[in-house]
């Protein structure tokens, strides 16, 4: 009788939270799918719903006479997206990305290498910090102070009259398609401020992935009789691989999508970002401005999907 009472009591002291502890411990199927429930809601009605209806929107047509939307099936849309102008948009914006993430992995390598082979304790410390601190400053406050770095009475034009290669940067301006009137106002500088912003995205990805090369590869390639060159290209570049693609990721994602720093840094051409919101915006052109956005979804998938058979994510 004493067992039953203290039987009861136990399962009276528990209450209805920890039945229900109970019950999800004996069915871990329906606890895995309560949690997971809320994020993919989010992610299906949020996310993939918003995508959805930007892909419909694609697919209608802007009324020229009455500047309204008309809600037909038509390709005229896409047909208006693969016109010169805004072909010449699209090529712009790749070509920028492509240019920002090369650069950024050139730079970054060495970064990344020191780093993951010779910074211990403090420095390793000091790395991560200095690589981490710019990105927690203000984005725009980040792009108004390159721009007034890179302006005409900027510290860069003030350097280089002091030590009088003026005449280097004023050749450099003159050229037809990367000058302009200053750094500021130019694509070299939108280049600059690109690789400055998203340079942190390609160096953790690196670092990481040349954290998991094994020390003995590399000393097994020189007792091999390898020069520093060929243990590079043969061992150490492929194995760093999958990160550097991962960091490409980011950089070149963030640069095509990106509509500010063009807007503040760069000349009146625009990039894909900046033509969705003027269509959008400005023009009200929203058919157009959602064929526009459909242009990196597509080109990102592509990458992505190549990023995965090379093993980028794993470097992640």
């Amino acid at each position: 009788m004493t067992a039953v009472v203290e039987h009861i009591t136990l399962q009276d002291l528990r209450g209805p939270a920890g039945r229900l502890s109970d019950f999800f411990w004996k069915h871990p199927h329906v606890l895995l799918t309560v949690m997971l429930a809320p994020p993919l809601l989010w992610l299906g009605v949020v996310y993939i719903g918003s995508l959805f209806a930007l892909l419909l929107q694609s697919f209608f047509s802007i009324d020229d006479f009455s500047g309204l939307i008309n809600y037909e099936f038509t390709f005229a849309t896409y047909r208006q997206l693969l016109s010169e102008t805004n072909l010449d948009i699209i090529l712009r914006t790749v070509s920028m990305a492509a240019i920002v993430t090369v650069a950024s992995a050139l730079i970054a390598f060495p970064i990344a290498y020191y780093a993951a082979r010779y910074a211990q304790g403090k420095w390793k410390v000091l790395f991560y910090l200095g690589i981490m601190l710019p990105l927690w400053s203000s984005y725009l406050v980040k792009i108004y102070a390159w721009k007034l770095i890179l302006a005409k009475e900027g510290i860069v034009t003030w350097f280089l009259a002091k030590v009088h290669l003026q005449w280097l940067l004023d050749a450099w301006l003159s050229l037809p398609v990367v000058g302009g009137n200053s750094l500021s106002v130019s694509y070299t500088g939108t280049f600059i401020v690109f690789v400055y912003v998203w340079l942190p995205f390609m160096i953790l990805p690196i670092q990481a992935a040349l954290e998991r090369v094994p020390g003995n590869l590399i000393e097994a390639s020189s007792d091999l009789g390898g020069t520093p060159a060929q243990t590079f290209r043969h061992v150490l570049f492929p194995l760093a691989l999958p990160g550097i693609v991962a960091g490409s990721i980011f950089t070149f994602s963030l640069t095509l999508g990106d509509y500010i720093i063009p807007q503040i840094i760069g000349s009146s051409r625009l990039f894909i970002g900046q033509a969705v919101y003027a269509q959008q915006g400005t023009a009200g052109n929203i058919p157009l401005a959602a064929a526009f956005t459909v242009v990196p979804i597509v080109i990102m998938g592509a990458y992505l999907y190549m990023a995965k058979r090379m093993g980028a994510f794993d470097a992640l």
